[in-house]
């Protein structure tokens, strides 16, 4: 088993456990946890992040409804395998959901599309 990095902000709107599904999500999307690798028991990375067991199992939980993980009673959770077609998919999914997310940032902020274009176009030509 590997150790995870996961960093919980509590002064954010986004809840702890959804902030743990996003980072693990992420990680596997990125390829550093591979098929069948273990994760850290619910009890360890509670203890580990320093919240409730009960939060860190939701966020298994959730995790699990999309398919990422699985889970094995008596064994633990593991990485899930899929292809790599949903894998794609996943990523694409994933991005999607962020840019909408700065998109509703944006509008709220009173950004029109074009200023919205120009910030995207400035954040991508840095040449990552």
């Amino acid at each position: 088993m590997i150790s995870i990095d996961i960093i919980i902000t509590n002064t954010g709107e986004v809840p702890i456990y959804q902030q743990i599904v996003e980072q693990i999500k992420a990680a596997i999307l990125r390829g550093e946890l591979p098929p069948d690798q273990p994760l850290p028991s619910i009890r360890l990375l509670a203890r580990e992040l320093r919240i409730s067991v009960i939060t860190t199992k939701r966020a298994y939980e959730e995790l699990e409804k999309e398919g990422l993980i699985y889970t094995i009673p008596g064994k633990g959770s593991f990485v899930a395998d899929f292809d790599k077609g949903a894998l794609t998919e996943s990523k694409t999914k994933l991005v999607e959901e962020k840019l909408q997310e700065v998109l509703n940032a944006a509008e709220l902020m009173g950004l029109t599309r074009t200023e919205l274009r120009i910030i995207f176009e400035r954040v991508l030509g840095d040449g990552k």
